[in-house]
């Protein structure tokens, strides 16, 4: 538990809800009462009810960066083979699509749905070095690229309310671009909205508020932002770990902030600092989320 400093005089207390010890935890989404989040490094999907406690885990075929509800009843995962229908009833990964067939060096690494149901989501290097992550639109089934320049580390991403607006992080260029979505999901000229100063830490996954801010998880950072729609900075939240992934708003009216964080890069004199790491925490944000949408795939 931390104490976090807020503009304004407010303080915000971040709490650990729940033990997981995630090497590399990711992809936090509310959904069936529930928040669900993966494991990368650890090749599982987990649930964690909070209103009784309850935690499930699955396995995973392959490492998984994400799972996202489906407008079928079932979850859509992203694993580093390709886009997966995934099962919780039976715990089965069934393939839909590779988007990447000649990259097996890269894996799919975060996403989002917009209000219209599109799904969005990255590629990433899983050496973490080279530039072939590249970022897809799917809809109704079908696939694309949308034309994003690539980068190492693809992150976010996260679309505004009206789905006009699409937010991209470029994780070790340590910028989020805003980009804006026309009718039919293509998308304009990347603009920057927000740069990370050095020392700062590493821009990770980022979620809109339903007050249309931005919030963006510090890897190697210790804490979360809130930027306003024009980019400027409104909030820091503190964290007692260094890694903190990704956010997704839950609970009764998505007042909750649930975060995750990760083990991975800390050494043994790390971690003893750090008892925590890989925790999924929270903390009371000052405002409703969106709700999630799900995946019409």
């Amino acid at each position: 538990m931390s104490i976090s400093s807020m503009p304004g005089g407010a303080d915000m207390t971040v709490t650990s809800v729940l033990a997981a010890a995630c090497t590399l935890g990711e992809g936090p989404v509310w959904h069936d009462s529930a928040l669900w989040f993966v494991d990368i490094k650890g090749k599982r999907v987990h649930r964690y009810a909070p209103g009784d406690g309850s935690h499930r885990h699955w396995n995973a075929t392959d490492q998984v960066g994400w799972v996202l509800p489906t407008a079928n009843g079932d979850m859509i995962a992203g694993v580093k083979t390709g886009l997966h229908r995934f099962d919780p009833t039976s715990g089965q990964f069934a393939l839909l699509h590779d988007p990447e067939p000649d990259h097996p060096g890269n894996r799919l690494n975060d996403a989002a749905t917009d209000t219209t149901g599109r799904l969005w989501f990255g590629s990433m290097d899983d050496g973490e070095a080279l530039k072939t992550g590249r970022l897809y639109r799917c809809d109704a089934g079908t696939c694309r690229d949308t034309g994003l320049p690539p980068v190492a580390i693809t992150n976010g991403p996260a679309i505004s309310a009206d789905a006009r607006t699409l937010y991209h992080t470029d994780t070790l260029g340590k910028t989020i671009w805003r980009v804006e979505i026309d009718a039919d999901g293509t998308l304009g000229t990347p603009e920057r909205h927000v740069v990370i100063e050095d020392g700062a830490g590493y821009p990770d996954g980022s979620v809109i508020d339903a007050d249309g801010c931005l919030w963006i998880a510090l890897y190697s950072g210790w804490g979360v932002r809130r930027y306003d729609p024009a980019g400027r900075l409104m909030h820091t939240v503190r964290f007692p770990v260094a890694n903190v992934t990704k956010i997704a708003f839950g609970g009764e009216g998505l007042n909750t902030a649930y975060a995750t964080t990760a083990r991975k890069g800390l050494d043994a004199a790390a971690l003893d600092a750090q008892p925590l790491a890989g925790h999924l925490f929270a903390f009371d944000p000052g405002v409703a989320g969106l709700p999630v949408v799900p995946a019409k795939i």
